[in-house]
């Protein structure tokens, strides 16, 4: 540290400043809120959400500017919250998929559960329907009994039950007309400007289940309604699930590394432009320096007219 004359705000700010980015051109692409940008410059870490959230942020912070990420925190390590404490080793046990099995089995118990009651509730009802039937028919043979001989009273019976397997083949049937009429989920582009693409997606579904995953780590934030649903950065190899409210009429993705990141509404892909071979060539130099995210090749993409790393993604659910 004694060979650093300037501290890691110091050093991030005057790299922002060489690339001619402002803090609201900064909060624009990184998506990190402008007061948390000004924290760190400011060297005011206790001001940022958690221990976790310094280094992640910091990270984002350098590789838009064209610094290295891990180098920096290394370099100024003895400047940053330890990677020791609770908040922090919990924070990124939450990041990794196996610290999550527990939980996932939970919800699936939980899930199937749930599926499993319109079953037996309709199983519940034909058998309900199905005594009414046989009382009625009961009721009904000992009634001609007193009226009619044995034989009569047999064919009457006869008659009850064909009418009542009728009746339950016609009600096993109504399930399998309603089902026709379920339609699949589908994505269309509404329009496309730069780095930003908005989609609607027809016939969405009740339940909006977001699944991220990416072959590269990547930083990612998800809003809907003007509220934050997740905002980090998604690891290599791992799936980050975000649930979003049923009312929720549209969602707004910000993908730090696009082509890496694969993601799924509802068990429904969502389109993601790839970059061309250029913008790949361009991608892959500036992944090789970085671990969380791709928004740093944001401007040299835009100058190539090519498909950018970052990009920002609406979806309208209709």
């Amino acid at each position: 540290m004694s060979e650093n004359t300037k501290s890691i705000g110091e050093t991030l700010r005057d790299a922002r400043i060489a690339k001619g980015f402002t803090l609201d051109d900064l909060q624009q692409t990184t998506k990190i809120q402008k007061r948390y940008l000004i924290a760190i410059e400011d060297g005011k870490f206790s001001d940022l959400p958690g221990d976790f959230y310094v280094r992640a942020f910091i990270k984002q912070y350098a590789q838009t500017v064209g610094l290295d990420g891990n180098d920096l925190l290394d370099q100024y390590s003895d400047q940053l919250p330890s990677t020791k404490t609770q908040e922090y080793v919990d924070r990124v046990n939450e990041e990794n998929p196996s610290t999550r099995s527990a939980q996932r089995k939970v919800d699936d118990r939980t899930a199937k559960i749930k599926r499993q009651v319109p079953i037996i509730a309709a199983v519940i009802v034909v058998v309900a329907v199905l005594i009414g039937i046989w009382l009625a028919t009961t009721r009904s043979s000992q009634s001609s009994n007193k009226a009619q001989n044995v034989d009569s009273s047999s064919v009457s019976v006869s008659g009850s039950s064909a009418k009542s397997s009728s009746s339950a083949k016609a009600s096993s049937k109504k399930p399998a007309a309603s089902s026709k009429k379920v339609s699949k989920s589908s994505f269309s582009k509404v329009s496309a400007s730069g780095s930003s693409t908005t989609y609607t997606m027809k016939n969405a579904p009740k339940t909006k289940t977001i699944k991220i995953k990416t072959s590269n780590n990547a930083w990612v934030s998800v809003n809907s309604a003007g509220n934050s649903a997740f905002q980090g950065t998604v690891t290599s190899g791992s799936t980050r699930t975000v649930k979003l409210n049923a009312n929720a009429t549209s969602v707004t993705l910000n993908l730090g590394n696009a082509p890496a990141t694969k993601v799924t509404i509802g068990g429904k892909s969502l389109p993601i432009a790839k970059s061309t071979s250029s913008a790949a060539s361009t991608s892959s130099t500036s992944a090789s320096t970085t671990s969380g995210s791709a928004a740093g090749t944001a401007s040299s993409a835009s100058s190539t007219n090519t498909t950018s790393q970052v990009q920002n993604i609406t979806v309208q659910f209709k």
